[in-house]
């Protein structure tokens, strides 16, 4: 399943010597102070600096807002304004340098200034308290970053990253034994995956199956919000050994002890249950080069029964036109994780028809 209802449609391009033109000139300084003073086309020029700058100062504004985040400073603010002072005493950060990262703040939309040297939490601000797993994927990012700190290198020798060894369930049980890493990545997939179920869910009607099988599904936040949904559906949660017995700790899961089973295993080498009629990946394809996925499709494909249904959800690649959140977020991610790869609908597809769906 891909969202792509927000996408831009097509476009009309200009024809490739009157591109090129059009790049010539937009290369010239003397064209560009021109630009920008000629009433037809100054704004335009000016919202192209912007954009351009806003580019170069990405990693500025996405420190900004981790310094926000482990600060507690948004989360102090949702109780409601606070003098500047207060908050200064509050973090240890001097005032006068802790106003410096609150104005970084304002001018992102996050927090807003009143009368009485107070700040105070914007709806923007508020919005990203409310989405699941949001503060932990922005303090999760000091791994992505120094994977990326030398972006030239890192696509040139692909060396080892912080992020293989964050996921290190994408090579294999074997280098996901250890209970504290397990447990690390599982409550960070756990926290981000509620969002992804709530947009599952909404897309789809899971009334027809009798037993969903979700493979990968870390603690299970996924099958929980089926369960919640599906009162009747049965539930088999099948992961990795480790993952699982956090799992079990689980207040949801244990909401649902009658119905779901944990079922522990290897998807590259233990063979599946084969009572679901429904099986579920959600975000595990792009975890994994095409082999590895070509693979679990196929061994998908032949546990199911007929009439059988698989559901696919994750991060995918416009089949129309490159998308900032995946095809640059998402698709260095994965790139940096060793074995992933962001794929679009389209490519999905075939994976699944060569798998015999």
């Amino acid at each position: 399943m891909s969202d792509v209802s927000n996408l831009p449609g097509p476009v009309s391009a200009p024809k490739p010597r009157v591109r090129g033109l059009f790049n010539r000139l937009a290369m010239s300084r003397g064209f560009q102070r021109w630009a920008s003073r000629f009433p037809l086309t100054r704004g335009h020029a000016r919202r192209e600096g912007e954009a351009l700058f806003d580019i170069l100062a990405g990693f500025v504004h996405t420190q900004t807002l981790l310094a926000l985040v482990e600060l507690d400073i948004l989360d102090t603010l949702a109780d409601g304004p606070r003098p500047i002072a207060q908050l200064a005493h509050r973090t240890g950060v001097e005032a006068d340098r802790l106003r410096v990262l609150l104005r970084a703040g304002a001018s992102l939309g996050m927090i807003r200034f009143k009368r009485g040297d107070r700040a105070a939490l914007t709806v923007r601000g508020a919005t990203l308290l409310g989405v699941p797993g949001l503060e932990g994927m922005i303090q999760h990012h000091k791994v992505l970053y120094r994977d990326l700190q030398d972006p030239a290198t890192f696509l040139r020798e692909a060396p080892e990253t912080g992020l293989q060894r964050f996921w290190p369930y994408v090579f294999g049980a074997g280098a996901a034994e250890d209970p504290k890493q397990a447990a690390a990545y599982s409550d960070l997939m756990t926290d981000t995956q509620t969002l992804v179920a709530e947009e599952t869910l909404a897309a789809l009607d899971l009334s027809t199956g009798t037993r969903l099988m979700d493979i990968g599904g870390g603690h299970g936040a996924f099958v929980s919000a089926v369960g919640a949904a599906h009162p009747d559906l049965r539930l088999r949660l099948f992961d990795l050994p480790a993952v699982l017995e956090g799992a079990r700790r689980r207040p949801a899961l244990q909401t649902l002890r009658d119905r779901l089973q944990l079922t522990p295993g290897d998807f590259r080498a233990d063979p599946f249950p084969t009572d679901a009629d429904t099986i579920s990946l959600i975000r595990v394809l792009y975890d994994h080069n095409d082999e590895t996925v070509q693979t679990l499709l196929k061994k998908v494909f032949d546990h199911l029964p007929d009439g059988g249904r698989i559901v696919v959800s994750e991060p995918m690649l416009s089949d129309t036109k490159p998308y900032a959140p995946t095809d640059a977020y998402f698709a260095f991610y994965t790139l940096a994780m060793g074995t992933g790869k962001t794929r679009s609908p389209n490519r999905i597809a075939e994976l699944l028809r060569a798998a015999g769906f």
